[in-house]
């Protein structure tokens, strides 16, 4: 499903700002890490749909 709305206009400069001002914590716990966002940042749904989408497509190798 492409992104649909406001996201799809995006400029790359506004996107990497949203990416890399995202209200996260990394978390360790045994051998995996989590990323978890907080619940009110305004852009989390959009970065969790997006790392979905992500995951869903086949391994390249």
């Amino acid at each position: 499903m492409p992104p649909t709305g406001k996201t799809r206009r995006w400029e790359p400069k506004k996107l990497r700002l949203r990416l890399f001002s995202a209200a996260a914590q990394m978390v360790n716990t045994g051998r995996r890490r989590w990323l978890r966002f907080t619940t009110r940042w305004p852009w989390t749904d959009e970065i969790i749909r997006a790392i979905d989408r992500l995951n869903a497509l086949p391994s390249p190798g």
